[in-house]
């Protein structure tokens, strides 16, 4: 039941992160990173089915390795947040105390994706993925 209740909620997320990858307002990757961590726990076969995906590597892959994201991924990201809550910020204009909420959030948001979370330059990461494949393909031919 539990198992079946993460590929649902893998499933969900994997729809939004696909729609979001396509339309600016909707961020990808907190739908992504629910996807995987969804598969990760329900299916062996459904998370390295996920993780083979360009959607995964475009968006994940670097992040989850632990080397951060590049530049375009934190850029939308924080794009979408600010033009999100901007719209939180002006419906609130009769409420002082949740506009001084939204900006504290906002502002920590934005300090966290500057500061916090490590840049991965793309350029590298095309050089270290055909590294990777060059191996990947002199191992298969080893076999």
């Amino acid at each position: 039941m539990k198992k079946a209740l993460y590929i649902i909620l893998g499933c969900i997320s994997l729809g939004f992160g696909a729609v979001g990858a396509v339309l600016p307002l909707l961020p990808s990757f907190p739908f992504l990173l629910l996807s995987a961590f969804c598969f990760a726990r329900s299916s062996d076969r459904l998370y390295r089915w996920f993780t083979g995906t360009k959607l995964y590597q475009n968006n994940l892959e670097t992040y989850v390795n632990g080397q951060g994201m590049t530049r375009k991924t934190k850029i939308r990201i924080m794009v979408t947040v600010t033009l999100l809550m901007s719209v939180g910020f002006f419906m609130m204009h009769r409420v002082p105390q949740g506009q001084a909420v939204l900006v504290c959030v906002w502002v920590f948001h934005l300090i966290y994706f500057t500061f916090r979370v490590k840049t991965y330059n793309s350029s590298l990461a095309r050089n270290d993925c055909t590294d990777y494949n060059n191996q990947e393909h002199n191992r298969n031919i080893k076999r």
